[in-house]
């Protein structure tokens, strides 16, 4: 998305944009005509007591509330539609971007990215039906103001004065609330975030006594989307307030200057009724231009945060640092990494992302019901193909595909779901591997095992990346790269580079255990 991501919503559904404007439109305008029929039928057949002309004018009325509900379901309906679709694509690209770059999550908590993608894409998309519903309000004042400059000159240049200093003030209302609804929205999502991380090692907190620390930490969280959330209930409330203090000026000084020119003589009692009744019908338009800016300004608000979403984070990676395409791993070899940083390491594994390339990150996501769920991995590449019994037994994951998985496979223990993970990215057999750190929670002869495992089964038929400080992974790899936090690599086996005079003592610390 670009710089002005509403603007790129409405150029995606100009169509719709358009449909529903001018369908609003004509329900607005209909509206706008009901003071002006009541108005007629008043003057014409009641104030002469004419029969035929009751008739006519029941009739008249009839068909123009036929247009206008007509109208208002069509440009209801064609905006919904689009509306919806823009919320589901949002949240597909959104996903999409997550999904395929992990660095989209490089600066972010996956609270706050769940609130992106299930809040803010569903406001970025109702700017669809804002802009439309606004463009028609500010059409039935245009067409109200008309009217009334026909009847009486005066009264149309007073709304045509004051209603576009009531929409200006709103506008520039907006900017505050815009700026007090983002606070709000992200902290909140910060707040969510918080919450997330707390029940997902709500273990290992219990374990070491952290659970107090980690309360604290969400309460001061929640403290301060509380304070934004508050903020912008009072920003939202003035714009309210100022919008509904304007609408009632304008219904109160437009039944005087009606009641004071009848007075005088210079309007007719079907004219008071039509000036009355449109006077009454402009509290409706004046709201709709109201709540529509209030709602843009939550639409802008959440539309920056799915472009930001949306828009590839810049690389990490230093002056001289060697990225992912420099360290060239050539076709069926078995390579490691060793970085001395995790942003290095992390910057690498990014950079290996692409098509063809399945990287495997060091946390396991197990997706499904059963453990034969969480191992599909969709269709394989023609002409490879590696035999799920085969995978499972080079990670030396459980066996039984059967096995239930209770919230995302919680019932294993970490090792096993790392084995599991594993066993899932061996199977989908790509023919890059990037693999980020898979046996940190192994034991050593495990470690073995799966060393073993990996090399046997990758060794010659796909390019394998491990990025690892693992030295049972390094010695079977065909080559070790060493990244230093400075800029500064080193290449060669596992044992040269122990023995390295310059970079030894470096690859060591890095390796120990």
């Amino acid at each position: 998305m670009s710089s002005r991501p509403v603007l790129d919503v409405l150029r995606r559904h100009r169509r719709a944009v358009a449909v529903g404007c001018g369908s609003s439109m004509v329900h607005q305008t209909c509206e706008a005509l009901v003071p002006v029929a009541i108005g007629l039928a008043v003057d014409r057949a009641v104030g002469t007591g004419d029969v035929r002309a009751v008739v006519l004018c029941v009739l008249g009325v009839l068909a123009l509330f036929a247009v206008l509900s007509s109208a208002g379901t069509f440009a209801f309906w064609t905006v919904d539609v689009a509306e919806f679709d823009e919320a589901h694509s949002l949240r597909t690209s959104a996903t999409s971007a997550v999904l395929r770059d992990p660095a989209v999550l490089r600066d972010r908590q996956v609270g706050d990215v769940l609130s992106v993608v299930t809040s803010d894409t569903r406001h970025t998309a109702e700017s669809l039906g804002l802009v439309s519903f606004l463009a028609s309000g500010c059409f039935g004042m245009v067409v109200a103001a008309v009217v009334l400059l026909r009847i009486d000159v005066a009264l149309g240049l007073g709304l045509l004065v004051s209603v576009p200093v009531v929409v200006l003030g709103l506008q520039a209302l907006a900017p505050r609330l815009e700026r007090r609804v983002h606070d709000r929205q992200r902290s909140a999502g910060l707040a969510a975030a918080v919450a997330a991380d707390l029940l997902a090692g709500l273990r290992p907190l219990r374990g070491f006594g952290g659970v107090p620390e980690a309360v604290r930490r969400y309460h001061l969280a929640s403290a301060v989307s509380r304070r934004a959330a508050v903020g912008a209930a009072g920003a939202t409330s003035v714009l309210v307030g100022a919008g509904t203090l304007a609408t009632g000026a304008i219904l109160v000084a437009t039944a005087a200057a009606a009641g004071a020119l009848v007075a005088r003589g210079r309007l007719d009692l079907g004219e008071f009724v039509t000036v009355v009744g449109m006077a009454s019908f402009l509290a409706d338009p004046v709201r709709n231009v109201s709540a529509c800016v209030q709602q843009l300004a939550v639409s802008r608000a959440s539309a920056r945060r799915v472009a930001a979403l949306l828009t590839p984070p810049a690389p990490r990676t230093e002056a001289g640092r060697p990225r992912a395409g420099h360290l060239s791993p050539a076709p069926g070899e078995v390579l490691g990494i060793v970085a001395t940083d995790t942003a290095t390491a992390d910057a690498v594994t990014a950079g290996f992302a692409g098509a063809g390339t399945l990287v495997e990150p060091a946390e396991t996501h197990l997706l499904g019901e059963t453990l034969a769920d969480a191992l599909t991995t969709g269709p394989v590449p023609a002409g490879r193909g590696v035999e799920l019994g085969a995978a499972l037994a080079a990670a030396a994951a459980p066996t039984d595909l059967d096995a239930p998985l209770a919230d995302g496979g919680t019932n294993f223990s970490g090792g096993q779901r790392q084995r599991i993970g594993l066993a899932r990215a061996l199977a989908a057999d790509r023919e890059v591997l990037v693999l980020r750190d898979p046996t940190t929670a192994l034991d050593a002869v495990t470690e073995d095992r799966v060393a073993a495992g990996v090399r046997r089964l990758r060794a010659g038929v796909g390019t394998t990346v491990l990025v690892t400080s693992s030295p049972l992974l390094l010695t079977r790899c065909d080559r070790v790269v060493l990244l230093t936090a400075d800029g500064r690599h080193a290449t060669g086996t596992h044992t040269e580079l122990l023995d390295d005079p310059r970079f030894g003592a470096e690859y060591a610390a890095a390796v120990s255990r």
